[in-house]
């Protein structure tokens, strides 16, 4: 396990010193208004990553929203349930809404007449993929990749600027052998120290486990951490003691091959993985490492986000 961060660490700036002038509360925990300084440096962080975008990829933005059935089907609901939002409306006859309506003019609960619709709030921005790319038929020769994005949610309030219920995510989504998704993820975890180092932020990268659901979760985790599947890059935005994953390097074999019937053109299930950046978190730790001024930023990483 890697313990020692590279890049010296400065005394990081309290984010609740900083909040005010890039995250403004809405009075739920972990959804925040995003103020102007906040959205400028998102711009140049975005513009950034889309540099590192190789050819025959393509590009992808997904609503923040996506189908119940997928979800179901990939298994998130299995791993996560405890994460997931469900999009509810109100429904029946014109009596039924006007009966709700009237119950909350009176002060009274009327969620009880909503009823699930057949979309969810988007867990992650990769899911939507795979089915699409299953409807195209089988994955070509030299296998397929993504950039992608989307606003993401997950049921996870906390007052934590750095744990947010909303948030955005963009990724690059490999989809091809098992010897191609390796070498994309070795690939990108060797490139991820430099992109660190061109944002001027402290970093190391360790083995890392999803949060699966319920006492079966903590099995799936120990075998994701022991069969190497998931790396973070780690920073130290509240803390060095408590450093903030802000990417992730996610193999997940032939699991997505296998739900979604993604063949290579030999036949085989399809291999998938991914490099996931959390914007807001790296916006976040920029701001925690660098502090509000933005001219007193070290000038590379001025140009490195065209700020």
């Amino acid at each position: 396990m890697n313990v020692a961060f590279k890049e010296p660490v400065q005394p990081v700036r309290s984010l609740d010193s900083i909040a005010e002038a890039l995250l403004l509360p809405t009075g739920i925990d972990g959804v925040y208004a995003r103020t102007a300084i906040f959205e400028q440096v998102v711009g140049g962080l975005t513009a950034l990553i889309s540099r590192y975008c190789e050819s025959n990829t393509e590009v992808l933005r997904f609503p923040p929203v996506m189908s119940r059935r997928q979800v179901e089907k990939s298994g998130y609901l299995k791993s996560f349930p405890h994460f997931l939002g469900c999009v509810s409306c109100l429904g029946g006859a014109e009596a039924d809404v006007r009966s709700a309506v009237e119950r909350s003019e009176a002060g009274e609960d009327w969620t009880q007449a909503l009823a699930a619709a057949d979309l969810v709030l988007s867990p992650a921005a990769c899911y939507p993929v795979y089915p699409l790319v299953a409807s195209r038929g089988h994955v070509p020769a030299g296998g397929l990749t993504f950039d992608v994005a989307c606003d993401c949610f997950r049921r996870e309030p906390s007052q934590n600027l750095d744990r947010l219920q909303s948030f955005r995510m963009r990724e690059y989504v490999r989809i091809g052998t098992a010897e191609e998704v390796d070498e994309f993820r070795r690939a990108w975890m060797a490139r991820a120290p430099g992109f660190a180092k061109q944002l001027g932020l402290p970093w190391r990268i360790d083995t890392a486990s999803d949060p699966f659901f319920g006492r079966g979760g903590k099995l799936m985790a120990m075998s994701q951490v022991e069969q190497a599947l998931k790396f973070e890059l780690l920073v130290p935005v509240r803390s060095a003691e408590e450093p903030t994953a802000c990417m992730s390097f996610n193999y997940h074999r032939d699991h997505f091959g296998a739900t979604w019937n993604l063949r290579t053109e030999t036949g085989e299930v399809a291999h998938t993985g991914c490099v996931a950046f959390g914007i807001d978190r790296l916006t976040l730790a920029l701001f925690a490492t660098h502090g509000l001024d933005l001219p007193r930023w070290p000038v590379a990483v001025r140009k490195a986000l065209a700020l």
